[in-house]
Formats: structure tokens, sequence, C-alpha cells
């Protein structure tokens, strides 16, 4: 009988590939961190098709994140920046401005490694289409069913601190 793994131990073989798409957004994920019974560090596995990027431009306000270029070749856009990134490429991204992206430019797959920290209550800005999005009680990347308050908001959809309270 082969000892069992203990229940923090995942290997990358036994997790399937989530896949995303829409548009120009698309990507295969392998998430570690709920498998493995983390809490505080977002673990995940990317694989970006060409002309792909696995996430609109975005910047949290808790929460940092690093990435880790594993292979292919791609761009990463930081604020108006763009900056070529390859296999052995670590990237920090602080929690705050300026807002990232990380897009597939090559022409054969972009794999990388995502770490990012799991703070939650999270607020994440959308520059490109003028959004925001507020999730509570579970971080981004963390189990959606657990969230109490979550949504996303256009930023020209503002109101006075007092609409809709009774005088």
């Amino acid at each position: 009988m082969a000892p069992s793994r203990h229940p923090h131990i995942v290997n990358v073989n036994d997790l399937e590939w989530i896949v995303t798409e829409h548009g120009r957004f698309g990507a295969e994920r392998k998430a570690f961190t709920a498998p493995a019974g983390g809490r505080q560090l977002g673990f995940s596995l990317y694989r970006v098709p060409p002309g792909k990027s696995a996430f609109p431009a975005h910047l949290h306000h808790a929460n940092e994140e690093a990435i880790y270029v594993l292979s292919g070749s791609g761009t990463l856009r930081l604020g108006e920046q763009r900056h070529p990134v390859g296999p052995g490429d670590y990237i920090a991204l602080p929690a705050g401005p300026p807002a990232h992206q990380l897009l597939n430019t090559g022409v054969a797959p972009l794999e990388y490694l995502c770490v990012s920290t799991m703070i939650h209550p999270e607020v994440s800005e959308y520059p490109d289409s003028g959004k925001f999005g507020v999730m509570t009680d579970s971080a981004p990347g963390g189990d959606k069913a657990q969230r109490r308050l979550s949504g996303f908001y256009k930023t020209a959809d503002a109101v006075d601190y007092y609409e809709g309270e009774d005088d």
C-alpha cells in the first residue's frame, strides 16, 4: 500500500485545467491554493495562447502579485509602458498603480506562474473599461461562494454618499 500524501501537497498532474475565453482574453489555469489548503497565498499556473491575455489591465489596492515566466514570450503592460518578457523573467506587481497586463505577443503558448497575496476586502481597478471591482470575505482567486459582497461597477456611476438614505 502506497503512503498517502499530506493534504497540503498537490501535484500539477492531479489538477484540471480551468479554461476561460472571452474575446481577446483567454487562458488555461491550474489553481493550487484551494486544493492544497492554502489561505493567504494564491498560486496558479497559466497557459495563454498567442494573441491573448488572461485578464484585462488592472490593479489591486490590497493585493500584491508576482509572475514568473516559464516559456513563451510576451509583453508586460505597466500603465502606458510596454516591456518584453520571456523565460526566466520575474515580475513584481506591488499593490496600487500602475495597472498591469501580460499579453502573449509570441507565436507559442505563454506559460507562467502567478503568486499573489489573498487579502480581503479587495478593490481592483480596470482603467481601460472605467470600472472597479469589490470583493469581501474571499480575495481574488479565492472561493467566490464565500463572498458576501462582490461586484463590478462603472466608476462613472458614482452617487452621493447620502443617495437613497432616509432624511
